[in-house]
């Protein structure tokens, strides 16, 4: 769970909310999308269709659910097209144009990727962050790094302009980025029953929990492998080989010399691209 403040947060609810509100409350597993959190009953699913900062569409789901004044989300984003996307944004390149490349190397996408898409998945968390931060009439008033089952994220507090406080939780595991809010009412306990059950599945609904520290701009594009992990408490294992997102102009490594170095092949959006919507 997150370093320090959920704990304190969560016996600071159990003791101002009455034991019968926690009642509604249940543990949902949700192996396709990869999570698991404490809703106030079965959230509602919608399909939506997010804009990634270098202007990719990715399929996304939105999960909601309200308790009384209180409302709770989580937007789940698949970013593991976003490499083949960058590759077919490539052939539509102008040639030599190195804002849509994605190397200062000479390696073809060997750092920041065909079309930017590597630079796409870390700014992934950034990106959602700055979407919440823009909203409007809200004040940002905690904002730093943690973790929830040794996987990394951003906490977010703001204020809303009604005065209702967003209580967020940014992640990414896998190449899938994670947006846990909780929303309360001015003077209601932090959401501490959604905050504290963050955490990541396998395709059987197992809880997984890491050894050490994941970080998916690392794990997730298998600069590093990803370090070993327990599902259930049971005995560490490691993710297959076969699990991670492949680079087909680096097929030792996403960052290994391309088999295809020739100049003049690229993406079609730079740097400058602009950033797209959510929900």
């Amino acid at each position: 769970m997150r370093v320090f403040g959920w704990l304190a947060a969560a016996l600071v609810l159990s003791l101002a909310t009455p034991v019968m509100a926690q009642e509604d409350w249940d543990n949902f597993k949700f192996p396709e999308d990869g999570f698991e959190v404490n809703f106030p009953g079965k959230p509602k699913v919608e399909n939506i269709t997010w804009v990634s900062q270098y202007r990719y569409n990715l399929p996304a789901k939105l999960f909601s659910a309200n308790h009384g004044k209180e409302q709770y989300t989580v937007t789940v984003v698949d970013y593991r097209p976003v490499l083949k996307l960058g590759e077919e944004r490539a052939k539509q390149c102008p040639a030599g144009a190195e804002t849509c490349i994605g190397t200062q190397d000479g390696k073809r996408g060997g750092i920041i990727g065909l079309g930017y898409s590597k630079m796409d998945i870390r700014g992934a968390m950034t990106f959602a962050a700055l979407k919440m931060i823009q909203r409007p009439g809200v004040k940002t008033t905690d904002m730093n790094l943690q973790f929830e089952q040794v996987v990394e994220g951003l906490f977010m507090q703001l204020t809303n302009a009604d005065e209702s406080r967003t209580f967020g939780y940014i992640t990414m595991h896998e190449n899938r980025l994670y947006i846990f809010e909780g929303t309360v009412p001015k003077g209601f306990p932090q959401p501490a029953l959604f905050q504290s059950s963050v955490g990541m599945v396998d395709a059987k609904g197992g809880s997984i929990r890491y050894n050490d520290y994941y970080s998916n701009a690392i794990h997730g594009l298998r600069q590093q492998q990803p370090p070993p992990f327990r599902v259930d408490g049971g005995p560490p294992q490691t993710w297959p080989p076969e699990s991670a997102i492949t680079d087909p102009n680096h097929p030792a490594g996403m960052d290994s010399p391309s088999i295809d170095a020739a100049p003049g092949r690229g993406a079609g959006a730079g740097a400058g691209a602009g950033r797209g919507g959510g929900r």
